[in-house]
């Protein structure tokens, strides 16, 4: 495993409980020290955060939330103290010019002759009130940086477009467990009886449309509806079962489940469909060898889902999700080469090592 041997310091507007193995695995790669400064969502956004880190040092900071969406910003206190004290080689910040304390950062590293890496989505286009000057306010904010890391091709494509080196780009596919260790599981091809199982793994809130999974099999072919299993909780849990009940009651609603009991939900299941945004699920699918169906939204799932191991589909396109469905349904054996080829890209291609490996390389390359 490559390493880098400076100090490094990260902000995070909040860290995610998902990311601390991400954390944890740079942390490894950086023997010189790794310190992360994160605070506390809003109360609506029901982020589980992390508390503590294994390989790194977890800073708590303090978030003042302004406003509300196109127009949020935050405010992290604490965030110059903590620099003054770490003291770090090297920084990396969330390429997001709403984080109103980054300038001061990027000011507080400039003036110490030291490199600053942006990381983020990308730059979709921007619309509405003021969009000149919120352009023209990224572009500058963009400039900044010595180095850029995101997710996805489409990020660095509109990173590029607001004019940034495409050289100084690097793509880190976003990951949230290690290569599997467990072998492809085994599946037979169901008999003719047995329906086959299609699973939902995530929060239950709007965003995710699991309304629409549920209707799009209610409207399928008698004999092709599956067995639908949804795993998760959240606040659009009572909504949803109502309307299972009503639109189609062959749905079973687990409610949150981790660890050996959520594995065995995987092994058990035939296809992952993943119909509204979000996608750290996918991922884990993956590793059990399932083939996706996944509505595409920040431009990450393109390079998760291919035509080869899934179907993306437009999101609120209950006619393209159901089409999407009827196809794998009817053909068992397919699925299995697909799943298939989900394990494979998720060994060798996407997963937390790889997407160490990049970060160091760019840790390496913004030093001078």
């Amino acid at each position: 495993m490559s390493t880098f041997a400076g100090k490094v310091g990260v902000v995070q507007r909040v860290l995610a409980e998902y990311r601390a193995p991400f954390f944890n695995a740079l942390g490894q790669a950086c023997p010189g020290g790794l310190e992360v400064f994160a605070g506390e969502p809003r109360d609506d956004e029901m982020i589980k955060t992390a508390t503590s880190l294994d390989s790194a040092h977890l800073i708590h900071g303090k978030n003042l939330h302004l406003l509300k969406s196109n127009f949020y910003l935050c405010l992290q206190f604490g965030l110059l103290r903590w620099l003054k004290q770490f003291n770090p080689d090297i920084l990396i910040v969330e390429a997001n010019p709403r984080y109103l304390r980054t300038p001061a950062a990027l000011r507080w590293m400039r003036k110490r002759a030291r490199p600053v890496i942006g990381w983020g989505l990308g730059a979709p286009p921007i619309s509405g009130l003021l969009t000149g000057l919120r352009r023209r306010r990224r572009t500058h904010f963009i400039s900044q940086f010595d180095a850029l890391i995101t997710y996805s091709q489409t990020g660095a494509d509109e990173y590029a477009r607001l004019g940034f080196p495409p050289e100084r780009i690097l793509i880190a596919i976003n990951a949230v467990a290690p290569a599997p260790t467990h072998p492809l599981p085994v599946r037979p091809v169901p008999a003719k009886d047995q329906p086959e199982r299609v699973l939902f793994v995530g929060r239950l809130q709007a965003r995710k449309q699991v309304d629409q999974l549920l209707r799009a099999c209610a409207q399928l072919p008698e004999l092709l509806q599956p067995d639908l299993v949804i795993v998760g909780d959240g606040p659009d849990r009572e909504r949803l079962e109502n309307l299972a009940e009503e639109v189609y009651p062959r749905a079973v609603f687990t409610g949150a489940l981790y660890g050996a009991e959520l594995a065995e939900q995987f092994r058990e299941a035939d296809l992952f469909v993943l119909p509204g945004t979000g996608g750290l699920a996918l991922q884990q699918a993956m590793s059990y060898g399932l083939p996706l169906i996944a509505a595409e939204a920040d431009g990450t799932q393109a390079d998760l889902v291919r035509p080869e191991n899934g179907w993306q589909i437009p999101p609120d396109d209950l006619p393209a999700l159901g089409a999407a469905l009827s196809t794998a349904l009817r053909d068992i054996p397919m699925l299995r080469k697909m799943g298939a080829e989900s394990y494979r890209i998720v060994s060798e291609e996407i997963n937390l090592e790889k997407m160490v490996a990049v970060f160091i390389e760019a840790l390496k390359r913004s030093l001078p």
